[in-house]
């Protein structure tokens, strides 16, 4: 945990929150600024800033977190679908140096969009030459 960071004390509760999940390794938490009901972000309560920061064994306990968050979603709310996703770094529009994955339940009619329509930077290469940079060839 890291002493100055709002999440790791939201998700350790050390500050009040919504809570509607907790096991041994996140907290999740109802977004305070909803964009759609039920609108909930799991919290690891190890610090890690990305992804990349998440230790291997890690990994499965979180993800585990978002199915079955997801589904008491599902079950309780009744959406027509969900967007998870996680802004990863500043540039992506991550507010809080803390991991988090939010979970947003959509309905036919919410005016949202895809995960597609998040940025519109395509690229000037082909995808083989993309794969080939990726890769190394």
């Amino acid at each position: 945990m890291e002493e100055h960071c709002i999440f790791c004390k939201i998700a350790n509760g050390e500050f009040s929150s919504e809570t509607i999940y907790e096991d041994e390794y996140v907290r999740a938490v109802l977004d305070i600024h909803p964009i759609s009901p039920g609108h909930t972000m799991i919290l690891p309560k190890a610090h890690a800033e990305t992804i990349l920061d998440v230790p291997d064994d890690k990994e499965r306990h979180i993800f585990s977190a978002v199915k079955k968050v997801t589904e008491l979603l599902k079950t309780t709310l009744k959406p027509d679908g969900f967007t998870i996703g996680i802004n990863h770094g500043k540039w992506a529009g991550q507010a809080v140096d803390h991991l988090h994955i939010h979970i947003i339940p959509r309905w036919k009619d919410d005016k949202g969009k895809s995960i597609h329509s998040v940025v519109e930077n395509p690229p000037k290469e082909s995808l083989t030459e993309t794969k080939n940079r990726i890769i190394n060839i």
